[in-house]
């Protein structure tokens, strides 16, 4: 007999123009009703193409099985197999392109809401106290792992439950990594969730020691040589923004998309409690496309700016979520498309006052595929702004390359690792996640911080 045709449910999210002006979260979630019947329309298809498609390989039927039958209990455990940080990736997982791009209820309708429904568990397990993982006797061995971020926890979860002693070391004063420092409030509350999440992993027994700068404070050789730790895991993210070279952008008022948010998130600049100091000015200009760009820009009108985000290609190509783009329109975010700035200008005093722009069309793809934006001749005009935020990518921050024997970078500064296993170049150091790949997502940084895992299990068993 054929499932009876649900229409998917639409979680609750705040009114755009009340939301602007705060930094709560914009989506409320499923109550317990919405997600059992939201989870009435998964097919539990014998070959599910959206674990195939998830980066960590969770088995969303079976934890959305649970749910069905009012197990949230066993949800959560279920879940748990695979991740500890379900209520960070049921909400900044691009759900879209990875799992529910795979179902196959999005063939010719709408596909299962498979992120909301883990963000509901997730948070469910939160507040009733239920225990994920147990963690196991120690088995003799000590892995360093270097970065709190989504690959840093993952790969420190799984080590640990299979009996290693595991150490983060954290280069600022809270873990989570981009996590606390690059997700805004409003979408990743960090008390209530990163920090709890984080708990779960500490819960493994596992020990996070902040302020610790590796290739200052301590090296990676010297972990291994002095300290007796059998393999390292370098999950240290990317930190280094990138800038465009265009004159003025040395001026007072441009600032990179990262220094901005971590203002913002991990200090707090936009609560009155907080000394942290922030500066918008009335008009916010941020150039870039991708989420940061997103974050910046829904930050920067949150704390009173008019807000404008400048794109080089048309909408079309933005790689930013489109939940997220959708939700800046619905916030009165100004997007100017086919737009590239070619210098910023400034006052006597030495601020920004204005960018200068050219328009542009798409010519021929590049080699990723993407139409390559062209420059229309005499198409200059200004755009009046006190700042400029740029947001156009990390690098990862070379230092541990460079304070480390036989660890070896490629022409971007990214580490040099295998796509399998995350092994180096340098004996006993793995690697994953942005410190690898370059900036990306956090469900892909898991994905590799629980490759490594594996990898480093196997390397110290047969070491």
């Amino acid at each position: 007999m054929a499932k009876e045709k649900i229409d998917r449910v639409k979680a609750k999210e705040q009114d755009p123009q009340i939301r602007a002006t705060n930094f709560e979260e914009v989506c409320l979630g499923y109550t317990l009703e919405e997600a059992t019947r939201e989870a009435s329309r998964c097919l539990n298809c014998k070959n599910p193409r959206c674990v195939q498609a998830c980066p960590v390989s969770l088995k969303i039927p079976d934890f959305i099985s649970h749910i069905q039958q009012g197990d949230l209990a066993s949800a959560s455990r279920k879940i748990s197999e695979d991740s500890l940080l379900p209520s960070v990736c049921g909400r900044v997982c691009p759900q879209e392109s990875q799992c529910e791009g795979k179902c196959i209820l999005g063939i010719k309708g709408e596909s299962v809401s498979i992120g909301k429904l883990e963000r509901f568990v997730g948070d469910w397990a939160k507040d009733n106290n239920i225990k994920l993982a147990e963690p196991q006797p120690y088995n003799g061995h000590k892995v360093a792992v270097v970065g709190s971020g989504p690959a840093g926890l993952a790969c420190a979860a799984d080590l640990a439950k299979i009996g290693y002693g595991v150490k983060i070391f954290e280069a600022l004063h809270k873990a989570g990594g981009v996590l606390q420092y690059g997700i805004p409030e409003f979408r990743l509350p960090k008390e209530r969730i990163v920090a709890r999440e984080v708990e779960n992993v500490i819960s493994l027994g596992v020990e996070i020691e902040t302020n610790v700068i590796v290739g200052r404070t301590v090296t990676i050789d010297s972990l291994i040589d002095e300290e007796g730790y059998d393999a390292v895991f370098v999950a240290s993210g990317a930190g280094l923004p990138r800038f465009m070279g265009i004159d003025g952008e040395n001026l007072n008022g441009v600032v990179s998309a990262n220094e901005f948010l971590t203002r913002a998130n991990l200090m707090h600049a936009y609560d009155k409690d907080y000394d942290t100091p922030i500066y918008v000015g009335d008009r916010v200009v941020v150039v870039g496309g991708g989420n940061v760009a997103m974050d910046a820009v829904r930050t920067a009108k949150r704390l009173g700016s008019d807000a404008t985000i400048v794109y080089r290609r048309s909408e079309k190509e933005l790689p930013a979520r489109l939940e997220e783009v959708h939700h800046s329109k619905e916030e009165g975010i100004n997007f100017k498309m086919l737009t590239n700035p070619i210098s910023i200008n400034g006052d006597e005093k030495g601020w920004v006052k204005s960018i200068t722009c050219v328009q542009m069309e798409l010519g021929e793809a590049d080699a990723s595929g993407r139409r390559s934006p062209m420059i229309i001749e005499g198409s200059e005009f200004d755009i009046e702004c006190d700042v400029v935020i740029m947001a156009l990518g990390t690098s990862p921050n070379p230092l541990i390359s460079a304070t480390t024997e036989g660890l070896n970078t490629n022409k971007r500064g990214c580490i040099i690792a295998d796509d399998e296993k995350g092994a180096t170049t340098r004996e006993g150091v793995f690697a994953g996640g942005d410190a690898v790949t370059g900036a990306a997502t956090v469900i892909l940084a898991m994905g590799a911080g629980r490759k490594s895992a594996k990898a480093i299990d196997e390397y110290i068993k047969t070491k």
